[in-house]
């Protein structure tokens, strides 16, 4: 019998959700995604340390011989996420995501700025802009920035979503992918009521099918990513998902696992279902994003999250920016 992985590659697109490019290499997935964490953690990692020190390198002599270590560091940190996603494309076929500022996730301008400077970086090395896709946080704000990047043509992978009335203002923005996080929202619930939660009952696993199903009722072209897993189970609960970014310990539960796999999420079906249209605009948003607790709470978390993972990633430069010293 096949794996769970080589069957789950057979209705659904799966993509690593690391920064470490030993695994995407085992496991050999179509696409790949990083965020301020991953690439923090990434960075640590003495086998990519070169990759590290080419940035600094290159970071203090763009930066000039006044500049700081801290501007330096702050400099380079801009770049290492595309040193990352440029080593990562060597071995994916498809496409990499490589995230905005998440401190920039209430500033509409400042987020298609970085967005650009990202985009330009690829660019520069030779890459398509098809083989990259721009993260930003589902904010309202980041969703507009969205949409006229997209208009730009600079793709966009809106990641911290929650709730559908974010899923459905990324839709309308012609968005290329959305990245609902399925095992956070499994962790609110489970502090919020106490209770544990398997299978098809898990919140998470339902908010990411709610949004699959909507999508396809209504032909939106915007494709569902679920992300954030803490288990095979909401894997597997998500088989036929456009879709799924898998951490490399998953993916090599899935690999190691025969089991049947049944197909979840089918768009056929999606079709027949009874779904009420949602028209969506800011306060329609703002108004749903107040109601729902979760989305709102773990919106905020996220952010405040990814941006303290750039402050200790920013940190972590100049300490090593130190150690290099400086240039003879």
């Amino acid at each position: 019998m096949a794996t769970l992985l080589e069957q789950l590659r057979n209705m659904t697109t799966v993509v690593a959700d690391s920064g470490d490019i030993n695994s995407i290499k085992k496991f050999k997935p179509q696409d790949s995604t990083t965020n301020p964490s991953l690439i923090a953690t990434a960075a640590q990692m003495p086998e990519y340390s070169s990759i590290v020190d080419d940035v600094l390198k290159t970071a203090r002599q763009q930066a000039g011989d006044r500049a700081t270590d801290k501007e330096v560091a702050a400099y380079a940190f801009k770049t290492l996420a595309v040193a990352f996603g440029r080593k990562i494309l060597d071995i994916v076929p498809g496409r990499v995501s490589t995230e905005v500022d998440a401190r920039l996730s209430f500033d509409k301008q400042k987020t298609m700025d970085q967005a650009r400077d990202i985009i330009s970086q690829y660019d520069k090395a030779g890459i398509s802009r098809d083989r990259v896709l721009i993260k930003i946080a589902s904010t309202w704000e980041g969703i507009q920035a969205a949409e006229q990047l997209e208009k730009d043509g600079i793709h966009c992978n809106l990641t911290l979503l929650f709730g559908l009335h974010q899923a459905i203002a990324c839709a309308e923005a012609k968005v290329t992918l959305v990245s609902p996080f399925v095992g956070r929202i499994l962790d609110w619930y489970k502090k919020d009521t106490g209770k544990d939660y398997k299978g098809s009952e898990d919140p998470g696993v339902q908010s990411v099918t709610t949004i699959y199903n909507y999508y396809k009722k209504f032909d939106y072209k915007t494709v569902v990513m679920g992300a954030s897993f803490r288990n095979i189970g909401e894997i597997t609960e998500l088989a036929g998902c456009d879709l799924l970014t898998i951490a490399p310990k998953l993916l090599e539960e899935l690999d190691s696992t025969q089991s049947d796999l049944p197909r979840k999420l089918d768009p056929a079906k999606s079709k027949q279902m009874e779904i009420q249209k949602i028209p969506m605009d800011q306060q329609t948003f703002e108004k749903m994003h107040a109601k729902d607790r979760m989305a709102h709470d773990k919106l905020k978390e996220g952010i405040e999250g990814f941006s303290k993972a750039l402050e200790e990633l920013e940190q972590l430069l100049e300490k090593r920016l130190a150690e290099i010293g400086q240039p003879a």
